[in-house]
């Protein structure tokens, strides 16, 4: 029991801080025209709930460790995918009518993953170790998927003409819905009934292999992960004010919001990913890189045209200007860097420099 509370002494604050937003709302959230307040307020969101965010990682990780593979990665993705769901959803609903926000999210999910998170583990792996191995047919099943997803839910919607704007018909995004689901539940047979080999690598050893520290029963992992993710869920939709009202008085891009958002999800997942590769286990670190990349397309934008139709509140999907030829341009690299079933420190250099050019145009258009 004192491990445990040594362990989990976080979930205390995490709950204290819900119930203090719970209780004192107005009084909190009611000063935030004061610059030195909300930066406070801000901070103190972002903190618990990203703290909160590597809680659940981590108790999926030890979930992943008991399971092994694939279901381990798959476990870690789906975590993490669902706290992005359910951030999106939740500001969706109590937040500020921001239409972008799905858009600008998942966006900067992609862009942060498939380009900072894959160059920064290629590049960090490559130097430690030189060149890297991975199952090439498991990076292209990935990207089989994630590329068609990608093109339909975040460009197609630029070109359709039952709509005005980047956005679909009703009828287009329950299409789209049912597309997403098939695709991502027919990848999921592939990757955990009929061809799990595809996942894994043979002969990887993973020098200085580092494994969670306490393993626990699955049930009170499982338990713990969710104690952490409902406030998760929760703060999200208090985040979402000091977020918004931060922007507006900053004057800055609104897509800066979706990638605050980006940040809270994909930093668990980067980091394992980024341990991964400094311990050759590059298999992993594209595993979970990769998945988390599909998941959010796959998952993401089902779980958004829902609450869109179900709610009436409008989205939009179609990316503009700098943001599209960046998506293009970022899947094309993917599959040049994927096409061999080795790395090297190039590939990771290429993929960083997208990553800053992507943040560059965030400001710059």
């Amino acid at each position: 029991m004192r491990e445990v509370i040594r362990g989990e002494w976080f979930l205390a604050v995490s709950l204290l801080t819900s119930l203090s937003f719970f209780l004192f709302d107005d009084t909190l959230l009611g000063g935030l025209d004061n610059s030195s307040w909300l930066g406070a307020v801000f901070l103190w969101l972002f903190a618990v709930v990203l703290w909160s965010a590597l809680a659940v990682v981590r108790h999926a990780d030890c979930l992943a460790a008991k399971l092994g593979e694939p279901y381990g990665t798959l476990i870690l993705t789906l975590s993490a995918i669902a706290i992005e769901v359910m951030m999106i959803a939740t500001m969706m609903l109590h937040g500020a009518n921001n239409p972008t926000l799905a858009r600008d999210t998942m966006f900067a999910v992609v862009m942060i993953l498939l380009n900072g998170m894959v160059g920064l583990s290629l590049l960090l792996g490559g130097l430690r170790h030189r060149e890297q191995q991975y199952n090439l047919q498991g990076a292209n099943a990935y990207l089989s998927v994630i590329i068609p997803l990608a093109v339909l839910g975040l460009i197609l919607p630029n070109f359709t003409i039952s709509t005005e704007g980047p956005t679909l018909s009703p009828s287009q995004e329950a299409f789209l819905i049912l597309m997403s689901v098939g695709l991502y539940g027919s990848f999921l047979a592939i990757q955990t009934v009929r061809h799990q080999g595809f996942f894994m690598l043979k002969d990887e050893g993973g020098e200085g292999r580092r494994e969670p520290q306490a393993l626990h029963s699955t049930a009170f992992h499982a338990a713990m992960l969710m104690a952490y993710l409902l406030p998760v869920v929760y703060l999200a939709e208090k985040l979402a004010l000091p977020i918004d009202y931060g922007i507006e008085r900053l004057r800055a891009p609104m897509a800066l919001g979706g990638v605050v958002v980006a940040i809270l999800v994909a930093t668990p997942e980067s980091i394992g990913a980024v341990r991964a590769a400094l311990d050759n286990r590059l298999q992993r670190s594209v595993n979970i890189l990769l998945g988390s990349v599909l998941s959010t397309i796959g998952l993401t934008i089902p779980a958004v045209l829902a609450v869109s139709l179900a709610t009436g509140k409008p989205i939009l999907l179609g990316l503009e200007h700098a943001d599209f030829v960046m998506l293009l341009l970022s899947l094309a690299v993917s599959v040049v860097t994927f096409a061999s079933g080795r790395t090297n420190i190039l590939q990771g250099m290429v993929h960083l420099l997208l990553f800053l050019a992507y943040l560059m145009f965030i400001f710059a258009r």
